[in-house]
């Protein structure tokens, strides 16, 4: 089967000498290619950033207060066990 190449984009940067050189030596010690090199480093330190935004940091009172409400969930509400009642009767759900 063909493969389709995916569609690219260009980016370019300006670096000290001394980065580059860094960059070069790691992408020769890797076996890769300057760019294949570059564009790893990038998406995946781009990844690191991205998933620690999206993660929730609790305290530890944070973290009790939560195993309390799971362990020991508050009676429904009268909105909530109406809204129930009405799903049950619409939907036939035990």
């Amino acid at each position: 089967m063909r493969q389709h190449p995916q569609p690219t984009a260009r980016l370019e940067a300006r670096l000290p000498n001394e980065v580059m050189a860094r960059l070069k030596r790691a992408a020769e010690i890797q076996g890769r290619t300057l760019t294949g090199f570059v564009v790893a480093a990038a998406d995946e330190a781009a990844c690191r950033a991205i998933e620690q935004t999206e993660i929730i940091r609790l305290s530890l009172e944070d973290q009790r207060q939560i195993a309390k409400a799971i362990l020991n969930p508050p009676r429904p509400a009268p909105a909530l066990r109406k809204a129930f009642r009405r799903y049950r009767d619409l939907f036939g759900a035990k």
